[in-house]
C-alpha cells in the first residue's frame, strides 16, 4: 500500500494540486461570506416564499446542504431542481438560482431559460459561460465565483452565497457567528487532517486505508443526509471509487434487511455512518441499533461524530473530513484526484447526438 507519509507521492499523482484547495476550504468559506454580504439583493427578492436552485453535481451540492441547514425555518421552502424542465409550481413569489460553475451545465441553462418566460425573482451563481451572458442579457443578477477549480473544489461559493441570502432577507439569524465557528472549525482540522501530519495523528489518512478496496456506503440523517451525499460525490470524482449514501431513518425500513446476500460483499463493503449531536433523539438511538445489525452481519463500519457546536460547523467539519479521506483515497489507488474523464467523455458524446 501507498506510504501515505511520503510527500513525494502528493507531487507526483496530484499534479493539478487538488490538495491546494481542499487546504483552502476555511478561506473559501471567509471569501464567500464578505463577498456574498456586499452583493446588491434585488427589492423584489423580499416577497419571495420559495427558492428553486438549479443545478447539477458540485455546483448543487451547496443548495442540498442549505435545504438542510434551514429545514427548521417556516420560510423559504427550498428546493433543489436536478432536471431540464422548471417545475409547474414556479409563481411570483418563487427565486429561481441557476447554480453552474462553468456555466455550461445543459441541464441548468435548460430549466434557467424556461425561467426567462416566468414571472419571478431569478439570479445566477456562476464563474461565465452561457450562464452568465444569459442573465446579463436579460438583467438579472449574477454572483460570480473568480475561484478557478473543479466545482467540487468550490463549495464555499456555492454553499456560503445562499446561506448569506436567507440571512440578509431575515428568513434565518445568527449568521455572521455560525459561519465564523465553522471557519474555525476547518482551520483546527486542517492541523490535523492535512498531508504534513503523519498517519499515526491523521483520522483523515487512517479513514482512507480502511476504505482502500471496499465497496464505501455513507449514512446520513437530517442535516448530515446533503453530507453524505458529498462524500459520496467526492468518493466517486476524487477517488475514482464506488460509493453510493443512504439516509436515516429510510434505510432502516429496507436496507437493513439486504445485508445478507450477496455473501462477499460484506467482506468487500465499508460503511461510514455520520452522526452528529443536533439529530433527532430516535434518530441517534438509530445509529447505535444499526451499527449491532451492522456488527451482526459482520459488516466493516465506523461511527464518524462531527465538531463544532452549531450546525453549520458540524456540517461543515465532516463535509471537511470526507474531502481530504476521499483525496488520500484517491492516492492509495494512485489516481489523480483532479479529472473526471468520463463526464468529460459523457459531455462529448451528449453534445455529438444533438
Amino acid at each position: 500500500m501507498i506510504d501515505l507519509d511520503d510527500l513525494e507521492i502528493y507531487q507526483r499523482y496530484d499534479p493539478d494540486g487538488m490538495r491546494n484547495h481542499i487546504h483552502q476550504l476555511p478561506q473559501q468559506l471567509r471569501e464567500a461570506w464578505q463577498k456574498s454580504s456586499e452583493f446588491t439583493l434585488p427589492a423584489n427578492f423580499a416577497s419571495i416564499d420559495k427558492i428553486i436552485v438549479c443545478g447539477m453535481g458540485g455546483s448543487a451540492i451547496g443548495a442540498e446542504l442549505l435545504r438542510k441547514f434551514a429545514s427548521s425555518s417556516a420560510k423559504p421552502v427550498i428546493l433543489v431542481h436536478r432536471d431540464y424542465d422548471l417545475p409547474a409550481s414556479v409563481d411570483s413569489k418563487t427565486l429561481i438560482i441557476a447554480s453552474s460553475y462553468s456555466g455550461n451545465t445543459e441541464e441548468t441553462l435548460s430549466s434557467f431559460t424556461q425561467a426567462m418566460d416566468k414571472d419571478c425573482p431569478k439570479m445566477a451563481i456562476t464563474t461565465g459561460g452561457k450562464l452568465k451572458d444569459l442573465a446579463q442579457t436579460r438583467q438579472i443578477p449574477v454572483f460570480t465565483i473568480d475561484y478557478v477549480c473543479q466545482p467540487r473544489a468550490a463549495l464555499g461559493y456555492s454553499f456560503i452565497p445562499l446561506i448569506s441570502l436567507l440571512a440578509r432577507l431575515g428568513f434565518i439569524e445568527g449568521k455572521s457567528a455560525w459561519v465564523e465557528e465553522a471557519i474555525q472549525t476547518l482551520e483546527a482540522l486542517l492541523d490535523k487532517l492535512a498531508e504534513n501530519v503523519p498517519t499515526s495523528r491523521n483520522s483523515a489518512k487512517q479513514l482512507a486505508q480502511r476504505l482502500f478496496g471496499k465497496l464505501i456506503v455513507i449514512y446520513g440523517a437530517g442535516i448530515l443526509s446533503p453530507v453524505a451525499q458529498r462524500w459520496k460525490g467526492q468518493f466517486n470524482e476524487n477517488s475514482k471509487t464506488w460509493a453510493f449514501y443512504e439516509t436515516f431513518s429510510e434505510l432502516n425500513h429496507n436496507s437493513v434487511v439486504g445485508y445478507e446476500f450477496p455473501k462477499k460483499m460484506a467482506d468487500n463493503t465499508f460503511v461510514i455512518l455520520l452522526r452528529s449531536p443536533s439529530l433527532h433523539p430516535r434518530i441517534l438511538a438509530r445509529y447505535q441499533i444499526t451499527s449491532e445489525i451492522l456488527q451482526k452481519a459482520k459488516v466493516k463500519h465506523e461511527i464518524i461524530d462531527s465538531q463544532g457546536k452549531e450546525k453549520l460547523a458540524q456540517m461543515m467539519s465532516l463535509v471537511f473530513l470526507g474531502d481530504w479521506t476521499s483525496y488520500y483515497l484517491a492516492m492509495l489507488n494512485q489516481v489523480d484526484p483532479t479529472p473526471v474523464k468520463m463526464i468529460s467523455y459523457l459531455k462529448e458524446r451528449l453534445a455529438s447526438m444533438k
